[in-house]
């Protein structure tokens, strides 16, 4: 017996001990591991593309090229007509925030308006007289930041390894992945192969559907906030409007971090007319039963299995451990997670151990 059970023992120990040696290489490497987390991630979401496209019998290689060359010149396209903007955006935000302050103070003091006062805080008592300070600070923190990246040259790094070795890792894993995924295939013991290959299979289709959906569902968003607060003549509506889309990947974050942003612009712009900030607040109540009632069902799929707490701790714990690339890798983990647990209770309730429990329960009844 004694045996029997180191022998069993072993397999867990050796997997324990490779899953450990795993983390610590990626924490380790965390820094330098963005552009090929990347590159995997194109070549994962382009993967059914390419297959496609190589069943009408075109070559693999060529199929990768042509569709590489799109990802990287529509991204440029993208970046070219997009950043200015939210730069200039972003400019003219730093240069009004103190007049922004300023006016809510105001507001927040009128005796007039004593409700205001008091939703707003006490705190905002001491706001003119660090107004600014506040503003030295960050003016003096966001140069010293700067210089230090650019000194060090890790913004050129990133930059670099971004524009360049990510096209690279993903045209050669987009080129391989069958391949690659063939030679995990055959790793895995004979007698357990279906399971895993079962589990994979669940674990792809709901990485797939969040991704791609999700993905989706962001950039709609981002439009839509960003028209509607435009049209609204809310200043800076653009860039309030899309980083809320691009950040609602997190459940909820988008819709009340751009809410607060804009109905603390549209009053410091528009007070005393209240119009516009019921509108703001319509804007983005709209938005997020759009995002949960229309847009998340039809694209993202309540096939997926992934309940938005579990996304938001997931998000933020693998961000905190690892940093941008563990917001990259936080939803297939995430993913990987709840279809392996899943599977634990399936086989829990399918196992002697289960029934035997349930049997004794029942025989101890009166």
């Amino acid at each position: 017996m004694g045996s029997i059970g180191v022998r069993r023992t072993r397999p867990l120990v050796f997997w324990i001990a490779t899953f450990a040696a795993i983390t610590a290489v990626v924490i380790l490497l965390r820094e330098v591991l963005l552009p090929f987390v990347a590159g995997m991630a194109l070549a994962y979401l382009f993967n059914p593309l390419a297959s496609r496209i190589e069943r009408l019998g075109v070559n693999r290689l060529v199929a990768t090229l042509a569709i590489i060359a799109f990802v990287v010149a529509l991204i440029s396209i993208a970046m070219v007509l997009t950043v200015p903007v939210i730069v200039r955006e972003l400019w003219y935000f730093g240069e009004h925030l103190p007049l922004y302050v300023r006016r809510v103070h105001t507001l927040a003091t009128d005796p007039d308006r004593p409700w205001v006062s008091r939703i707003v805080g006490e705190g905002l008592n001491h706001t003119e007289r660090s107004i600014g300070e506040l503003t030295r600070m960050a003016t003096s923190w966001f140069d010293t930041i700067l210089r230090s990246l650019w000194s060090g040259g890790r913004a050129l790094i990133s930059i670099v390894s971004l524009g360049i070795v990510t096209p690279i890792v993903a045209c050669y894993l987009l080129y391989d992945w069958d391949k690659m995924i063939a030679t995990v295939d055959n790793w895995v013991p004979p007698a357990h192969r279906e399971t895993v290959r079962m589990l994979a299979r669940e674990v792809d289709k709901t990485i797939s559907g969040f991704v791609r959906g999700q993905s989706f569902l962001c950039l709609v968003l981002a439009v839509y906030y960003a028209a509607a607060l435009k049209l609204i003549g809310l200043e800076h509506g653009i860039l309030v409007g899309v980083v809320a889309g691009l950040i609602s990947f997190i459940p909820y974050l988008g819709a009340l971090s751009g809410l607060v942003v804009s109905v603390c612009i549209a009053i410091a712009q528009f007070s005393p007319d209240w119009k516009p900030i019921w509108l703001v607040l319509a804007i983005f109540i709209v938005g997020q039963a759009l995002a949960d009632y229309v847009l998340a069902p039809n694209l993202v799929g309540r096939r997926v299995h992934l309940n938005p707490v579990w996304v938001m701790f997931a998000l933020f714990a693998f961000g905190y451990l690892f940093g941008f690339v563990g917001l990259l890798v936080a939803v297939p983990l995430a993913s990987a997670i709840g279809v392996l647990t899943r599977f634990s209770f399936r086989t829990y309730y399918a196992s002697s151990l289960y029934a035997s429990s349930a049997t004794a329960a029942t025989e101890t009844e009166p």
